[in-house]
């Protein structure tokens, strides 16, 4: 039974800049750069068949490229920090292709995800740490912002039954459609329409 997910894999260079982040919080275990993500849907240990519907219903979306933007680190979990993460800049674009997605797998019989989709990247998962550690971390490092970065794709990840961080293997990527160039109103040689 394939363990999978639905995900947008992140530039290297966006990658390395993150890596940066490492250390600083005893305990962490930071997630290694080749597996940075932004998850979009969980869609968990299935059977193969299941497995194949669902790649064939990924392949069916039809959406335009857009840009995606590192808007700062944070944490989730309040009062128990379990994570440490790299916030997404929400965009209208992002939250389409993640509903689009949950609305496909419901209708191919998967569970309705339990959780809002809050667009991140988990850099390290923290068990046991103090939250003045956390706080100090985020303080520290929290004002980090990226270029925005375009999304061409997504994929369709697997992984090991393992205690989260990877290793995430590429089952199948689907190419959004390229955006069309800006119109800034100049000349290009065509004769306007009457």
């Amino acid at each position: 039974m394939p363990r999978l997910f639905t995900g947008i894999e992140i530039p290297a260079d966006i990658s390395e800049r993150l890596a940066l982040l490492r250390g600083g919080i005893p305990g962490a275990r930071w997630i290694d750069k080749e597996n940075y993500h932004i998850t979009l849907r969980f869609i968990g240990d299935i059977d193969m068949r299941t497995a194949d519907e669902v790649a064939d219903a990924l392949g069916r979306i039809d959406r335009t490229a857009f840009p995606v933007t590192i808007d700062g680190i944070g944490s989730f979990g309040t009062r128990k920090p379990h994570s440490i993460i790299a916030r997404i800049q929400p965009s209208r674009a992002l939250i389409e292709l993640q509903a689009e997605q949950e609305r496909l797998m419901q209708r191919l019989g998967l569970p309705a995800e339990q959780r809002k989709f809050t667009p991140h990247i988990t850099l390290a998962r923290v068990r046991g740490v103090n939250a003045q550690e956390i706080a100090n971390y985020l303080f520290q490092r929290g004002g980090l912002v990226s270029r925005p970065f375009e999304i061409s794709e997504f994929v369709l990840f697997s992984s090991r039954n393992s205690v989260g961080g990877g290793p995430y293997v590429v089952e199948e990527a689907y190419p959004l459609m390229q955006r069309a160039p800006a119109n800034d109103g100049s000349f290009d040689g065509r004769a306007a329409s009457a």
